[in-house]
């Protein structure tokens, strides 16, 4: 079925900040990869519970001391062939995701990704129909959490290098 252009589009970088608001979680660093059919995010810890429930800890970031600590409930567990090739069963919850105004009800599988650069992955299904994902474009609606303090923190040392610079003038010549 081909798009109409009555429907409207929804553009994405290949690289977002996402929040999983059930979780009380913000600005995780995703990648956003239509060649995956499910999402997957980085969790350690993870520890099976009685009543089809698992615990874990989301690491937004490397170095990032404060972990989330979740409970969910197994929605299922799924055969994935990750990009190594090497079928392997993984944990699958379902959450709410929230990129810029979208926010949907998506699964993701928990797994390692402690070796990527990004600690979660979207893929196809989490995206609304009308998804457009511009190869060329990053963090479109938003930066994550490190990011925006990096930049605040550099507006700052900025702004405080002009000051001492305009203080130390004295306009005489």
């Amino acid at each position: 079925m081909s798009k109409t252009p009555s429907e409207p589009v929804f553009v994405l970088g290949w690289r977002e900040a996402v929040g999983l608001p059930e979780w009380q979680i913000r600005g995780i660093k995703a990648k956003v990869d239509t060649g995956a059919r499910t999402s997957s995010l980085h969790v350690e810890g993870l520890e099976v519970l009685s009543d089809r429930r698992v615990r874990f800890h989301v690491v937004r970031h490397r170095g990032d001391e404060k972990p989330f600590e979740v409970t969910a409930k197994v929605h299922r567990i799924a055969r994935v062939r990750p990009s190594t090739g090497e079928a392997e069963n993984r944990y699958v919850v379902r959450t709410r995701m929230r990129i810029g105004p979208i926010e949907r009800v998506i699964e993701i599988s928990l797994v390692s990704r402690e070796a990527m650069l990004c600690r979660m992955l979207v893929g196809r299904n989490a995206l609304p129909a009308g998804t457009v994902v511009d190869p060329h474009l990053r963090y479109v609606h938003g930066l994550p959490l490190r990011r925006r303090r990096r930049q605040r923190k550099k507006k700052s040392v900025l702004a405080s290098t002009s000051t001492s610079e305009s203080a130390g003038s004295t306009g005489s010549s």
